[in-house]
């Protein structure tokens, strides 16, 4: 852990959540209603060149960046190495399909559709004439509840 107060440490954290240090100023520290806009800026920008609070943004940078390089690169490789296996196996076939699907997702090359119907379940003509019959519809039916 640092040696930080706990509104240095929420400053921080405020300040990569929104890479604003004025409004992680505000979100980490008493500010009123009539503080000037360039009495926070001061503030603010007085604890980013504090080293320890420096110190702590570029150590969450890096965490942060980590995490984003985690999302897609090394699950698609973790997705992989399972296809892999699972395509070695005799009886690996779902597993490996799963593992595909899962690739597929993540990189959004897989749309799921859903089928719309009209109250009476027949299937919804989606042209913008019907659409707005269907929409009508509706409207009505809550009207007359």
């Amino acid at each position: 852990m640092t040696d930080l107060t706990p509104k240095q440490e929420a400053f921080c954290l405020a300040y990569i959540e929104t890479g604003n240090a004025s409004e992680a100023y505000r979100r980490s520290y008493d500010v009123g209603a009539d503080t000037k806009p360039e009495t926070v800026w001061q503030e603010a920008s007085r604890l980013m060149a504090d080293r320890k609070v420096s110190t702590r943004v570029s150590a969450l940078l890096e965490e942060a960046r980590a995490m984003a390089l985690v999302t897609v690169g090394s699950l698609t490789q973790e997705l992989e190495e399972a296809r892999v296996k699972a395509m070695s196996d005799d009886k690996g076939a779902s597993a490996a399909v799963s593992a595909i699907m899962g690739k597929a997702k993540l990189h959004k090359l897989l749309v799921e559709r859903v089928a719309h119907e009209n109250p009476d379940g027949t299937p919804l003509d989606q042209s913008p004439r019907e659409l707005a019959k269907a929409v009508a519809y509706v409207l009505q039916q809550g009207m007359n509840a």
